[in-house]
């Protein structure tokens, strides 16, 4: 069948048109495909029909959003907002996609604090240092800097959460203005309240776009944290309930001892090992991560005293600490907070049958071996006994193969008129099934050598 066009719509498309006829009707100012010949009130049904369908949609984005959250153990959520509640800067590490926007959108509305967002990239150094602006007597009353409006606007609430985005893609010129603002808390001539916290993301070099690493001493300036996404978490999440974030709750009756431990562990760690107070990587990768300096052992003691205060898991502590000094001291420090919690070895030999052992193999094998040291250190008949009666307890209750070096050394410590222990008898089982399993062992290893 052959469509024939209306005969003055033939002429409206071929006819020249004067773009000064204030009197032509433009028939495609409309977003609706129209004919040339509907009515006005055919256009404002055609509007309206568009407002009513882009509602529906606003509803059914609504529906959307509409989600809740609940209490969740979720231990980088609870070393996120530990971090926060020391007053320390963040920064999430993760891959795009991965969340981190989200988290810090859910955190700010959780403990309802106004959110900034500032992506660093797209900004000049002078929006982080201030603005020069000149007065009516330079000389005089000098030069004053600046602030941008975001920085105006959290000093007027006097909190909040800034949030400094695509950090990995911001230059070394912005990277360095920047120092200021993550340490000093200052923008221009203003200095952010004690009410703000900065928290940043950034995407690792290799996915980030055009990006750089950070510089040292901007990277030793956070608290890094990975940020990976847990599937329980997303599936449950995108089900509609979210874990809640909320800030830990610090024992008032705590806080001296949690600061006292704090300081414990920390002088204790780099008294024993001088050289971890500054180690600054030689890769320019690991450069822009944690690493030790004073200033992040600073951090580090300020984490421990809140983790201490909150009751937080060694999980969440061990998260942060290795973000704000790097994995290999962070693990010596936690190893080192075990150890402190460890029994005197003179109170385990003054009563052996009352001495409690850890659970966790490393621990255990610790006082075992603090035990017999004290033993060696000041030997006595008395004294060689009560060790010999808490190995046959530990035998008793935990693998034997933690017995064989301690069992060992206290059996070369002997003297001539020291009698066998009737206790030795319960380890015989223990110390001849982990010989044979050491034989077996080295049977296999020596097989695989073949």
């Amino acid at each position: 069948m052959t469509m024939t066009m209306p005969a003055h719509a033939r002429e409206t498309d071929h006819a020249d048109v004067n773009p000064t006829d204030t009197n032509r009707t433009d028939t495609n100012s409309t977003d609706v495909d129209l004919p040339a010949d509907r009515t006005a009130s055919d256009h404002a049904a055609a509007d309206r029909t568009g407002a009513a369908r882009l509602d529906v949609a606003r509803r059914l984005l609504d529906l959307l959003g509409d989600t809740t959250t609940e209490p969740r153990a979720d231990t980088q959520l609870e070393a996120l907002t530990l971090a926060v509640a020391a007053d320390l800067p963040v920064l999430l590490w993760g891959e795009p996609g991965i969340g981190k926007t989200a988290a810090l959108n859910q955190l700010a509305e959780a403990l309802e604090l106004p959110l900034t967002t500032v992506i660093a990239s797209v900004h000049e150094p002078s929006d982080f240092s201030g603005l020069p602006i000149v007065g009516d007597d330079p000389a005089e009353q000098g030069v004053p800097m600046a602030p941008p409006d975001w920085a105006v606007r959290l000093v007027r609430a006097g909190r909040g959460l800034l949030f400094l985005d695509e950090l990995s893609t911001a230059p070394p010129a912005v990277q360095a203005a920047l120092l200021r603002v993550v340490l000093e808390r200052r923008i221009g001539t203003l200095r952010l309240p004690p009410g703000v916290r900065i928290v940043a993301a950034a995407n690792p070099r290799a996915s980030a776009a055009d990006g750089w690493e950070l510089s040292p001493p901007l990277a030793n300036r956070f608290v890094h944290l990975q940020w990976v996404h847990d599937h329980e978490v997303v599936v449950r999440g995108l089900g509609g309930v979210w874990p809640l974030a909320t800030l830990p709750r610090l024992d008032p009756q705590a806080l001296p001892e949690a600061v006292t431990l704090a300081r414990r562990a920390v002088c204790g760690l780099l008294t024993a090992r001088p050289e971890l107070v500054h180690r600054m990587p030689t890769s320019e990768t690991k450069r822009g991560g944690a690493w030790p300096s004073p200033r992040s052992w600073d951090m580090t003691l300020r984490l421990v005293a809140f983790a201490t205060a909150a009751g937080s898991s060694r999980d969440v502590l061990s998260l942060l600490v290795r973000g704000t000094v790097g994995d290999g001291p962070g693990l010596e420090l936690m190893a080192g907070m075990d150890r402190m919690d460890l029994p005197d070895p003179e109170d385990v030999l003054a009563d052996p049958a009352a001495a409690v052992l850890p659970e966790r193999g490393d621990l255990r094998q610790a006082v075992l071996d603090g035990v017999v040291a004290a033993v060696r250190n000041r030997p006595s008949r008395a004294r060689w006994d009560a060790a010999w009666a808490l190995l046959a307890q530990a035998a008793e209750t935990g693998a034997p193969d933690l017995l064989v070096v301690p069992a060992t050394t206290l059996a070369s410590l002997r003297r001539e008129d020291w009698d066998v222990p009737p206790s030795i008898e319960r380890l015989a089982p223990a110390l001849t099934f982990s010989r044979r399993a050491d034989r077996a062992a080295a049977r296999v290893a020596a097989k695989a050598g073949r």
